[in-house]
């Protein structure tokens, strides 16, 4: 349910600052992987599993059985998120494949749009959530922005693979990672912000499904290719957290 304790103007500040901060941290994963390179290689692993045990715990835990109780076709809401995103996904990948691998668009540009395009659902994602409740929307911004900062390295890391300077590099990867994000968001509130519950829950539902697909389909995937010593330790902890902040509200 909506939290009429709140003014619209709070309301709208508290997404505001979430998908701001998820736009900090997307900026310093750049300016990390820009200014201390070797760390950033040896330690983006564990900040993609630390995101995905967040984010897949608080998808299965809290936002699927609250969708669940607010519209009864949430189910159907949940299924078509996830496989959007998994269609959204084959088609960039079979429209990179089908150019040169060795061109600009195809190794920098195109995945460039592509997460310019995820990141603003993402700025949508926090005004759905944080509609529905407060609590909703912090939990699901704690793995959001953990998730931001391996985002934003392997956004620049792309575009310098693609041929474009590193001037260029980061200033792309900021506009695509970052700013579209509290873009994404601001775009998105003053609609989702006045729809009544049972559209709310099947938008809640939908946005389970794409952080679901994200956390199984995208993060842990990337980080089985490279294996670090900890990264099954560091994926547990993120499970934790979700589990301790979810039982103690």
């Amino acid at each position: 349910m909506k939290e009429g304790a709140f003014s619209l103007e709070n309301n709208f500040l508290i997404p505001l600052a979430a998908s701001s901060l998820a736009a900090v941290v997307t900026s310093v994963g750049i300016y990390t992987i820009r200014r201390f390179e070797i760390w950033g290689r040896n330690n983006t692993t564990y900040f993609i599993c630390f995101a995905a045990g967040v984010l897949i715990s608080v998808s299965f835990l809290h936002i699927v059985p609250k969708s669940f109780t607010m519209n009864p076709y949430a189910p159907t809401f949940l299924l078509s998120g996830f496989l959007l995103m998994h269609l959204f996904n084959w088609v960039i990948t079979a429209f990179v494949c089908q150019r040169d691998p060795d061109a600009r668009a195809t190794l920098g540009l195109i995945p460039l749009l592509g997460i310019g395009f995820h990141s603003f659902l993402d700025g949508m994602i926090y005004s759905i959530t944080f509609t529905v409740s407060v609590f909703t929307g912090t939990l699901t911004a704690i793995g959001m922005v953990l998730h931001e900062f391996p985002e934003g390295i392997i956004t620049y890391l792309l575009l310098l693979k693609g041929g474009f300077s590193e001037k260029n590099s980061l200033l792309l990867a900021f506009l695509a990672a970052a700013v579209s994000t509290p873009a994404g968001m601001a775009v998105s509130y003053p609609f989702i912000s006045k729809v009544d519950d049972s559209l709310l829950g099947a938008l809640l539902a939908l946005s389970a499904g794409t952080l679901i697909y994200v956390g199984a389909s995208h993060l842990l995937p990337q980080a089985e290719k490279e294996r670090k010593r900890f990264s099954l330790l560091t994926l547990g902890a993120g499970i934790g957290v979700a589990i301790i902040i979810i039982t103690s509200h």
